[in-house]
């Protein structure tokens, strides 16, 4: 089985591991970020994470939980495959000899290079996603995209390009780029880093599953601390309605949510992003080693 084929199935396995292991905690984090920012004298819809819970499985059981895990479930394979592979190219780019170990830094340019191509199939992904997540945290809002009950992924698709044609699944690319980019970057340095330091070396070869764990759990965790903000600001343009926006662009977006929330409203939803980050992308990473382990 040659590299590429190899990153694309140990990436598939590790990102169905971090897809369920996750998804609940990503769909908190969407609800808390896409509330409306609530009227003078008037209470948030969530007065935070464990009360955005119970209200989703009062609502909706938990079934709520899991919303909008169609969509990116449905491309797992191919994001995974994006990733690792472009990832696994530029290590071979990298490399100062076939087989030798990279550095840190060369797994961080590794990592950004990985970034920028997944965007193009996070962003369209992500706003499906979104946007059922965000259903019943925006009807309370008087924005027009409430009126719209989606069935699934597909009806969100549908809806999305009668709307906004090919170009509306692609809404939120500039802030998706500016977190996967530097995010990436961030995760397998991060995850290099700790690989080495657990190892005592660059060669990390040998590491058991525990330190596979801690090192990919602090990893994801260094993804979300690194970009958060950006994500908030890509998930309310990607929730925003596209015949009546509330934001002309990113830059608008960010304005607005500082001037109206301050810098709290820039972190909605960090609680359950790092509470989730840590557990998910250690399972994604572990899945990943271990499979890419026994493919040889």
């Amino acid at each position: 089985m040659g590299e590429v084929a190899k990153d694309l199935t140990a990436g598939t396995v590790g990102g169905a591991a971090q897809l369920l292991v996750g998804h609940p905690f990503d769909t908190i984090k969407v609800k808390l970020q896409s509330q409306p920012a609530p009227l003078p004298g008037q209470a948030p819809k969530y007065a935070g994470a464990v009360d955005a819970v119970k209200q989703t499985l009062a609502a909706e059981g938990p079934r709520g939980l899991y919303k909008g895990m169609g969509a990116p479930f449905a491309t797992v394979a191919a994001f995974n495959a994006v990733l690792f592979s472009v990832r696994g190219q530029m290590e071979a780019l990298l490399r100062s000899e076939p087989g030798a170990p990279l550095t840190v830094n060369q797994q961080v340019v590794a990592g950004a290079g990985a970034g920028v191509a997944v965007s193009f199939l996070a962003c369209p992904t992500e706003l499906i996603k979104c946007r059922l997540q965000a259903q019943s945290a925006l009807a309370s809002s008087d924005s027009a995209v409430v009126a719209v009950k989606y069935g699934g992924p597909m009806d969100v698709a549908r809806h999305v390009l009668k709307s906004g044609g090919v170009r509306g699944l692609f809404k939120g690319l500039v802030p998706t780029m500016a977190r996967e980019i530097p995010g990436n970057a961030a995760m397998f340095g991060v995850y290099e880093l700790l690989k080495q330091s657990f190892a005592g070396g660059q060669d990390t070869s040998h590491l058991g599953r525990g330190s596979l764990i801690v090192a990919g759990g602090l990893a994801g965790a260094s993804f979300w601390a690194s970009v958060y903000p950006t994500d908030v600001v890509k998930s309310v343009i990607q929730v925003d309605d596209y015949k009546n926006p509330k934001f002309s662009g990113s830059i608008d977006a960010f304005r607005k949510i500082l001037a109206s929330e301050g810098i709290k409203g820039l972190y909605k939803g960090f609680g359950p992003a790092m509470a989730r980050s840590v557990p998910a992308n250690a399972a994604c990473f572990l899945a990943y080693e271990v499979t890419r382990s026994s493919l040889g």
